[in-house]
């Protein structure tokens, strides 16, 4: 029975496996992901799937389904029911039930899907650390530590066994013997590090929408880079005609107008590395997103920056231009005419729409580097 379950169990994640595979382009150029919860899980939506799981109850407190009454009996009026003059619905509604998988999964998803090459970290990648990962299962431990969920599986697995489990009316009670605790460990670890630099045009050019494309392409980013490297730190630019550093939250929602300046972000970029992130210790990722707007001469400015100090100091400098109403769309031309489109480190990607997140990521993350 023990087998048999855990033969299910592995059946119907590859059954999640295979719904994501099928939409994973929708929910990369659309952002189609509940959210993230925690810092490992992100629950996916997925349509027409039915997951079995576990009710917890309050054995013998009584509560709701339990005492008088028969099956069916309504208990009350809700606050929304209207006044019993429309009409019933005969269409079937859409199923949509919410998996939680590991980041570490989906990152191996993307990278399968997306055939992004493994990445060869430089720095102290030679370095063993300790670090501590719950791996395993066992019976004995602290209850903050119970695996509520397999503490269960091992109660019914035991019921069944017994004949005492009712597959018509399926009541499991854990005993002593059944509990299960998470149980961590000690493995040694190479240590990489890895920063991102993300940079972003925030100008009265850059439109909400622009931004909405920004940070869905930025979330799959992180999530394969995560997946290549133990330690990761992320920093967050804006520019108009002048730049600053500034958090995640800001960089995502900041609203402003003004001319434009590229070549500042790239100053305050290049202080952020000579004071933080030594090329020889970090692997850098630069990533700056644009609708291609700036003035006058400052392009020969920036491409002086890029070619002197960043590019040589950098894994990868990656320039995405985001399709604007506004925005004239030139400074990606300017990025050619110094860089090609051929170039080691600097790769260019022009985004027309949230459909183009998708192919825009293959683009950056394809070299490997």
């Amino acid at each position: 029975m023990s087998l048999k379950i855990d033969r299910d169990n592995n059946r119907f994640r590859q059954i999640v496996r295979g719904k994501i595979r099928e939409n994973l382009r929708r929910y990369v150029n659309h952002g189609e992901m509940i959210g993230r919860k925690g810092r490992d899980l992100v629950s996916i939506p997925l349509p027409q799937l039915d997951i079995p799981h576990f009710r917890y109850g309050q054995n013998g407190r009584g509560g709701v389904g339990q005492g008088d009454g028969q099956e069916g009996q309504p208990i009350a009026r809700g606050d929304g029911e209207g006044d019993g003059t429309g009409q019933a619905g005969s269409d079937p509604g859409q199923h949509i039930v919410e998996v939680d998988v590991t980041l570490e999964e989906l990152a191996e998803i993307l990278g399968s899907e997306l055939e992004l090459p493994r990445i060869e970290p430089k720095g102290t990648n030679k370095i063993q650390q300790e670090k501590a990962r719950y791996r395993s299962i066992r019976r004995v431990g602290p209850e903050s530590l119970r695996h509520f969920k397999r503490t269960y599986v091992e109660a019914m697995k035991r019921q069944v066994i017994e004949g005492t489990y009712n597959h018509a009316a399926p009541r499991v009670i854990p005993i002593k013997g059944d509990r299960r605790y998470r149980s961590w460990q000690t493995t040694p670890e190479p240590q990489s590090n890895a920063v991102i630099v993300y940079m972003m045009d925030v100008s009265g050019s850059m439109t909400d929408e622009q931004k909405t494309i920004v940070r869905t392409e930025a979330f799959w980013i992180d999530t394969w880079l995560r997946s290549q490297y133990d330690g990761l730190e992320r920093r967050y630019i804006i520019h108009d005609a002048a730049a600053k550093e500034v958090d995640e939250q800001t960089f995502y929602h900041t609203r402003e107008s003004g001319g434009t300046r590229i070549s500042s972000a790239y100053t305050v970029c290049s202080k952020l590395l000579d004071d933080a992130f030594s090329p020889d210790e970090w692997n850098i990722y630069l990533f700056q997103f644009s609708d291609g707007d700036n003035w006058g001469e400052d392009s020969r400015k920036a491409m002086n920056l890029l070619t002197k100090s960043l590019v040589p100091r950098s894994n990868l400098f990656c320039y995405g231009q985001v399709e604007s109403p506004y925005g004239s769309g030139e400074y990606i031309r300017s990025l050619e005419a110094t860089f090609g489109r051929t170039h080691e480190k600097v790769i260019l990607s022009e985004i027309e729409d949230k459909d183009g997140i998708f192919e825009s990521i293959k683009t950056f993350l394809g070299k490997g580097k």
